[in-house]
């Protein structure tokens, strides 16, 4: 077939390169030598030839259309131009001063139209280059917080442009429970292997739209397998989303201003950095405590090890297993929420990263991942009607998600030597150093792998917000984390930025909080 089809994907290949060109098919000298409209009508006999040999191989309509050369042309072309175009981005740079007016109209017409403003009067214009973005007022910036975790491979990728172009040859823009396309099928036994890589116990996956619906699957699959179990626990300072449900266990009262209580949650003590001996101890006694409480009444515990809202707390494995064990003398399911630590520590999943396989009941995933989905044990596996998702996400996420999935193992993203644990070690250096040189700026890092903070000054959430804002003006983005301290979150494109990017952005770092340590 691919020899039958060569001479009409070359003619093919031709028009629309030249019309491309704008150039007159008449008077190229590329054209093949033959008379115009005799070179068209082979190229259509060509074309007839390959479409009866595919058919007769048994091959679909949407393979042809996808293998169609002029799709491959048009592709190729697409790519070349995004390459071309973003390569322009070199490094962060201010204002267009022709802009700046419709640009600051444009943002209170929508703060107006959304009920609030924005964090930062941010508008992307639609191209970036790697850990740089263009905004719609022409000023260029580096992304060190990447929408709070999703773009991992940072701003026009061109292997996600063409994963967003595959998504756009197909017949809808979204799937859902009841109509997916094999794409679907094929991410779920992606993260299913993913999950199952150190011998864990899940064996299935259902996606979703977003990590607060992904949890909410879980709490239901939770609630459903160990009823009447009606109370949850969790550890404090975590975060789990702001639907109804989420917001009960995400332990921020300002998040459940007004709203009604759907649950039960008791809170466990994460590990106290500050009093490292007794944290093992403080968290099992709480636990003991609760379960003398409420005997049989807890569906489940879930777990952020990595707190993101709470200030980028990492535990040392032995905290963990403590509690995890804990647990099992009590039956009660562990639910690993890694909506944000997927793919961001030393292995793929966190819990992978300490170890800890053989707890792993439900585990969920988000952000970098595009979709989300709720990975879990057979006897969670949910009766007819629990639930459900008219979308289970958007064809352009699915596409993405598989080429995402593929690059994290492709690539030398994890273990000691990865690319993940070494950007870590990179920017806490550059803190480490201007802690030394300049005492009283900041401390820290906290975070672990690509997930990265610094307490700026006394840690106070006024003092933040000046950081935050005179790091946007300077051309970074970064974002807050935790309270009493607050502290500058980032999570980097951790598959696109280079040194050099780190080195810059630390430089500018130290600048802002110089030039703010004498006001």
């Amino acid at each position: 077939i691919a020899q039958a089809s060569l001479p009409f994907r070359n003619s093919v290949i031709h028009i629309v390169t030249a019309r491309s060109r704008q150039e007159s098919l008449h008077d190229s000298d590329e054209l093949p030598d033959l008379k115009f409209g005799a070179w068209i009508l082979q190229a259509e006999k060509t074309r007839i030839e390959m479409k009866g040999a595919m058919m007769a191989s048994g091959q679909l309509h949407s393979e042809m259309f996808r293998s169609d050369p002029r799709v491959a042309e048009a592709r190729r072309l697409l790519r070349e131009a995004l390459v071309e175009h973003r390569a322009k981005i070199a490094g962060p740079s201010g204002a267009i001063s022709e802009r700046r007016q419709a640009y600051a109209e444009l943002l209170q017409e929508f703060a107006d139209r959304r009920g609030g403003k924005l964090f930062f009067p941010y508008l992307g214009s639609g191209l970036g280059n790697g850990a740089l973005v263009e905004l719609a007022d022409g000023s260029i910036k580096y992304d060190m917080i990447t929408g709070i975790g999703v773009h991992a491979f940072g701003h026009s990728d061109p292997d996600l442009m063409e994963a967003g172009i595959s998504a756009a040859l197909e017949d809808t823009v979204m799937q859902g429970n009841l109509q997916q396309n094999v794409e679907s099928a094929a991410l779920c036994r992606e993260l299913i292997d993913l999950v199952r890589e150190s011998g864990g116990p899940i064996r299935h996956c259902f996606l979703s739209t977003s990590g607060a619906t992904a949890n909410e699957n879980a709490l239901k699959m939770l609630f459903q397998a160990r009823q009447p179990a009606d109370r949850m626990l969790a550890f404090s300072n975590c975060f789990a989303g702001r639907t109804l449900a989420t917001s009960q266990l995400t332990d921020r009262a300002k998040n459940r201003v007004g709203l009604p209580t759907v649950m039960g949650v008791d809170y466990v003590p994460f590990y106290d950095h500050r009093n490292p001996d007794d944290a093992t101890a403080q968290a099992v006694a709480r636990l003991k405590e609760h379960f003398e409480r409420y005997p049989g009444r807890h569906a489940g515990m879930i777990m952020e090890l990595v707190q993101g809202e709470g200030g980028y707390y990492a535990a040392p494995r032995e905290f963990l297993v403590a509690v995890c064990e804990q647990l099992r003398t009590q039956h009660v399911p562990v639910f690993f929420d890694e909506i944000q630590t997927f793919g961001r520590t030393s292995r793929p999943f966190a819990f992978q990263h300490f170890e800890l396989d053989e707890f792993a009941d439900i585990v969920t995933v988000g952000k970098l991942t595009q979709v989300c989905a709720t990975l879990f044990r057979d006897d969670l596996v949910p009766k007819p009607g629990l639930v459900s998702q008219t979308f289970t996400g958007s064809t352009a996420s699915i596409h993405a998600s598989r080429v995402i999935l593929q690059r994290l193992q492709s690539g030398h993203y994890f273990g000691e030597s990865g690319r993940l644990l070494q950007i870590q070690k990179r920017f806490a250096g550059h803190f480490e150093r201007l802690q030394q040189s300049q005492p009283g700026l900041l401390s820290g890092p906290w975070g672990l792998g690509g997930m990265i903070a610094f307490t700026a000054f006394d840690g106070s959430a006024e003092k933040n917000r000046q950081v935050l804002d005179a790091l946007y003006d300077a051309g970074v983005l970064a974002f807050s984390a935790g309270a009493d301290p607050t502290r500058v979150r980032m999570l980097p494109p951790f598959g696109v930025v280079t040194d050099e990017q780190i080195d810059a952005v630390c430089e500018i770092i130290a600048d802002v909080l110089t030039r703010l340590a004498v006001k």
